[in-house]
């Protein structure tokens, strides 16, 4: 009996090679991951070798390479693509640091400060009511809010849990407890006016998270409080620069999966990040 394994695209499919912007150390990680699960499972064959599963994975996270077309170019099924995907990216997310953990590494090396802010992740429109929560009226399209926090440096250091879009900032601080994690660990957190409000300390205690002064209609902002805004604004800006590098990996421009695995994705995306920031 002879088997056939055709591409997905057919004799005639056009193949063609890319380069990854991608150091050769994260792919070296990524299969030695790999490889350690497989053994860890017992799995003695894959249709690849774990180096090219490593390189297949890696191209659909930073480059949102389609699974079907790397399916076609490798001889493979889409599927088999997909599922190794979700493979790799559970095997990162588990990695990923949890809250108290991330604070308490600070706190060992000196650090006094953290800085915080959150960003939507664009997902694919939906249809249907379960998808309206999803819609972020302060955006202006689908998605699903991530917090972050990084180093004075702008390293990300920890990133929650994906909500939908319609959720509030201070709100989801709020569910994980980020108020009382930093006074725990002796941080405080600087953020920008989204913010403002999530502290509720007493006014005689240090408060743990640090935000800008809000004008209102009837009470523009002092000199002074203009130049205390710009102050803050400037010390925060690395965390800009913390969410920059993880929204370089292209699959998060667009997330056209289930809302639920956006989770995991994001955590594995921030130790990817994190390796490549610090070769």
């Amino acid at each position: 009996m002879k088997k056939a394994n055709s591409t997905v695209e057919g004799p005639d499919g056009l193949v063609y090679t890319a380069r990854l912007p991608l150091s050769s150390a994260t792919l070296n990680y990524l299969a030695d991951l790999i490889r350690g699960h497989l053994k860890k499972i017992g799995s003695r064959w894959r249709a690849l070798p774990a180096g090219r599963i490593a390189g297949i994975v890696l191209a659909v996270l930073r480059c949102d390479q389609r699974p079907g077309d790397l399916a076609g170019g490798n001889g493979i099924h889409r599927t088999t693509v997909t599922r190794w995907v979700r493979e790799v990216v559970g095997l990162l997310a588990a990695r990923a640091p949890r809250l108290d953990r991330a604070l308490k590494k600070i706190t060992r090396k000196g650090g006094g400060i953290v800085l915080l802010d959150g960003s939507v992740i664009r997902t694919r429109r939906r249809t249907g009511k379960e998808n309206r929560k999803n819609y972020s009226g302060k955006n202006k399209c689908h998605g699903l809010l991530v917090i972050a926090l990084t180093d004075d440096r702008g390293r990300l250091l920890w990133v929650s849990a994906a909500r939908p879009g319609r959720t509030s900032e201070i709100t989801a601080c709020r569910h994980d407890r980020l108020t009382q994690k930093l006074r725990a660990a002796g941080l405080g957190a600087i953020a920008d006016l989204g913010f403002v409000g999530l502290d509720d300390s007493a006014p005689d205690t240090d408060p743990a998270v640090i935000t800008g002064y809000k004008a209102a209609r009837n009470r523009p902002l002092t000199h002074g409080q203009k130049l205390a805004n710009k102050a803050l604004a400037a010390v925060r800006a690395p965390v800009e620069h913390g969410f920059a590098h993880l929204k370089n990996w292209r699959v998060l421009g667009k997330v056209r999966t289930d809302p639920k695995w956006a989770t995991a994705l994001v955590r594995a995306l921030l130790v990817l990040t994190n390796r490549e920031i610090s070769r």
